[in-house]
């Protein structure tokens, strides 16, 4: 029996404002800034959805969750992920495992991300052994190195049930 593997690529950057809680990876790390958004602007899972989506075929994000529609104004990104995986279930469709960089001066996440790969399992409903999550700096560059905003990368394998 073969199966059908498929890959997908997401994106997501928001722009940094203090006084905003910082959500990264569905946990919320201790910052002065978080990311501006119609949502709750968690650019790991937003990544994340664009990827599953992408590998399914079935668009990306904004098109099943539109930043015009005030039934997602602040809504948790946890939600849209389990959304995400939903739709990819009613299409045949299970993750195989996700990879995702999140790029940012400040806060250091290193010490988080156990925490996060385990929120994002449990959403997900796959184990944390399938939820790579790495984070880097821009070495002081760019709107990310100024701390002006955050950026995350996302790959994700699914395949037909």
């Amino acid at each position: 029996m073969s199966m059908n593997f498929r890959i997908g690529n997401g994106y997501d950057v928001h722009r940094l404002a203090d006084g905003i809680p910082l959500w990264l990876g569905g946990i919320q790390i201790p910052h002065s800034k978080g990311c501006v958004a119609h949502s709750d602007g968690d650019v790991l899972i937003h990544a994340l959805c664009d990827a599953l989506l992408g590998a399914a075929n079935l668009r990306d994000i904004g098109h099943h969750f539109p930043d015009n529609d005030n039934t997602y104004k602040n809504i948790d990104s946890k939600i849209l992920l389990n959304r995400t995986v939903e739709i990819l279930a009613q299409n045949s469709y299970q993750i195989g495992n996700v990879d995702a960089v999140l790029c940012l001066q400040q806060p250091k996440v290193k010490d988080f991300i156990p925490k996060m790969q385990s929120c994002l399992a449990e959403v997900m409903r796959v184990s944390t052994d399938q939820v790579s999550i790495k984070a880097t700096t821009a070495e002081k560059l760019g709107f990310v190195g100024r701390e002006e905003g955050v950026e995350a990368h996302a790959v994700a394998l699914i395949y037909k049930t």
